[in-house]
């Protein structure tokens, strides 16, 4: 088991766009993988599991990955978060 933690930059957050497209990308991975955001654990191949988990901009989130590609997973899914998920990144 592998995990991280990154911080959502979208301005509006992961609502549906972000959140498909961050539920696809896990979705190419044979491992587990679950979001963890306060009290909240969610199914990060899911998109209603993650909408469910209400992330706005400036969460940070937890990545948790386990199984045989678990490294690879994580490293994907981090960097597609920090790149904005298919959204325009302002700082």
């Amino acid at each position: 088991m592998v995990s991280g933690k990154v911080v959502i930059k979208n301005p509006t957050g992961l609502h549906l766009r972000p959140a498909g497209i961050l539920c696809k990308t896990a979705i190419e991975f044979h491992s587990r993988i679950n979001i963890k955001f306060k009290d909240t654990t969610a199914n990060a191949k899911s998109v209603l599991g993650v909408l469910g988990a209400c992330i706005k901009t400036g969460d940070e989130i937890e990545l948790i990955c386990e199984g045989e590609d678990e490294k690879e997973a994580l490293s994907t899914l981090i960097k597609a978060v920090e790149s904005g998920l298919g959204e325009e990144i302002t700082d």
